[in-house]
């Protein structure tokens, strides 16, 4: 069970306080509810790039990354699909500090076309580097825009196209910065040594007097539910050829996103599942086999990955998988297999507990669903999945018309 206060200031920001003696650190926690579902179509990855230049600057602190050093801390960040999040662990006598850069960075970035131009260099190198350069590095790109039509999952977080973050000016950047990383927009965690007393006091002198935004999110459309068999396939320079396939599935809240967990478990989670044993090991027909949750807020997809081993046709593996996927139909897993599966999860749950951090980042995510409560549900609602629940999961998901596939050819190499 964690224990936490929770409090609103005047101007809308959310402050989660867990109290945690057992550490000397606090982990300060902050989370925008704004990820790449949020941008234009034409103006995509704006929200990894402030990611990037939330660590250029702000208002009153020309550098970030040395306070904290100093302060005898750590600190990064992360950008996803649905949201943006910013962390520090500081020992609990400099947690001000934190508060002291995160809040002057809520109350304003130091906007100019140099740091701009700076952060663009860096997400465009990296762009170029995971997306471009990598074998398979496209796969999101590609993948993304099979499944999804209208929904704005149809782009990576990383962005549609190199184009839109080096065309992105000063002007729209401030936009974007004033429209979402507002206090309104935002949850604060502090999790460690510390008070829900003096933490709610340190966040009021720190955060109590910038002012809240106009926030006017952008309203997307859901995606219609998939009624066509899909496939695209690449013929690149790659080590194997490879299948990716995307399966729409439930969202966040729902018991199928629960039984879809537990089920791609069942599939490729360790030595002992269906794909490691049965088509990795038994037929040795793929050289590495996944399979995986989107684990997106909204909608989000089942995927199944294999890069298959040489001399084995994409046929032969296509079917291989197919044939997996239709026991998982029909016949229901044992009681001992359910129950290991929900005691791996559970271990999982309870290990990830034991972090400051992860508990503060956990804390902020479920407010985001709608109540930081519910970290305390999550491995109940694993236990309460049935082995019928994961074989109807593998009926509804796994349907020929619900599933896009990607394919990737080797090139042949001209001797």
């Amino acid at each position: 069970m964690i224990a936490f206060e929770r409090f609103v200031l005047q101007n809308g920001l959310r402050v989660i306080i867990h109290e945690d003696k057992s550490t000397p650190m606090v982990a300060v926690n902050i989370v925008y509810n704004v990820g790449s579902k949020y941008e234009e179509p034409d103006k995509t990855g704006f929200a990894h790039l402030f990611e990037h230049l939330m660590f250029g600057g702000s208002a009153n602190i020309p550098d970030f990354d040395g306070p904290i050093q100093e302060a005898g801390g750590e600190n990064n960040a992360f950008t996803n699909t649905d949201l943006t999040n910013f962390y520090e662990i500081v020992p609990a006598q400099n947690v001000e500090t934190a508060l002291w850069l995160e809040s002057d960075r809520m109350l304003q970035l130091r906007f100019s076309k140099k740091s701009l131009q700076t952060q663009k260099k860096v997400v465009i190198e990296e762009f170029k580097e995971t997306c471009l350069n990598e074998p398979y590095g496209d796969m999101w790109h590609h993948l993304s825009g099979l499944c999804y039509k209208i929904h704005p999952y149809q782009w990576p977080t990383i962005g549609k196209e190199i184009s839109h973050i080096a065309d992105a000016t000063l002007e729209q950047v401030e936009t974007f910065f004033y429209q979402y990383y507002r206090p309104d927009n935002a949850i604060l965690v502090l999790a460690g040594n510390i008070t829900a007393q003096d933490g709610i006091a340190l966040v009021e002198k720190w955060f109590g007097d910038i002012q809240a935004g106009q926030l006017s999110k952008k309203q997307y459309k859901f995606e219609p539910i998939q009624n066509e068999f899909r496939q695209h396939f690449l013929y690149q320079d790659v080590p194997h050829d490879a299948v990716y396939r995307g399966y729409h599935m439930a969202a966040r809240l729902t018991k199928e996103y629960y039984a879809c967990d537990l089920l791609s478990d069942v599939m490729s989670n360790g030595r002992s599942s269906r794909f490691y044993q049965r088509l990795y090991k038994e037929q040795q027909l793929f050289s590495t086999i996944d399979a995986f949750i989107s684990g997106t807020i909204d909608p989000g997809l089942f995927i199944i990955e294999g890069k298959t081993m040489p001399g084995v046709s994409m046929e032969k593996a296509r079917t291989a998988i197919d044939e997996q996927l239709q026991l998982l139909q029909h016949d229901r897993i044992s009681e001992t297999e359910l129950t290991k599966l929900k005691n791996g999860v559970e271990s999982s749950l309870e290990y990830s507990e034991v972090s400051i951090l992860n508990k503060g980042i956990s804390l902020a995510y479920f407010e985001i669903l709608g109540d930081a409560a519910m970290i305390n549900d999550e491995a109940e609602r694993y236990q309460s999945i049935t082995a019928e629940d994961i074989r109807t999961a593998a009926q509804t998901v796994f349907r020929r018309d619900n599933c896009s596939e990607l394919v990737y050819i080797q090139k042949k190499k001209n001797k």
